[in-house]
């Protein structure tokens, strides 16, 4: 049974930077992929950066430049290093597992339950 658990949300000011963790418990599955989704009230999930067995990565465009995917295939772990935020990254984010680069969303088969992300101006 896989089991997602997020962590390392909370509150920053504009400009800052905080690190999501994600525990893929059981997930076995070596070739694609573990993902961040973040989704704000109103919208539906999007995509916000993706990374397959082998380490190929994808971003949305919102984001290239200043989240970083990366993981630990021992153990399991996929991080997302968020850098120089903006109010506009404020969102609930989900780890999600065994789907395909940036989504949709429905694409994927495995979800955490989210940890919310809440930069100031």
């Amino acid at each position: 049974q896989v089991h997602l658990v997020e962590s390392g949300g909370g509150s920053v000011q504009a400009g800052g930077s905080l690190r999501l963790s994600c525990t893929a418990s059981g997930y076995t599955n070596s070739a694609c992929c573990l993902a961040w989704f973040r989704r704000v009230p109103g919208k539906e999930r999007e995509g916000v950066a993706a990374i397959s067995g082998d380490g190929r990565t994808s971003y949305a465009d919102s984001v290239k430049g200043r989240f970083t995917i990366s993981q630990d295939n021992g153990k399991k772990i996929v991080t997302l290093q968020m850098n120089s935020l903006t109010p506009e990254d404020t969102a609930m984010y989900y780890c999600a597992a065994d789907g395909y680069g940036l989504g949709p969303f429905y694409e994927y088969k495995y979800w955490g339950q989210g940890t919310q992300v809440n930069v100031s101006s």
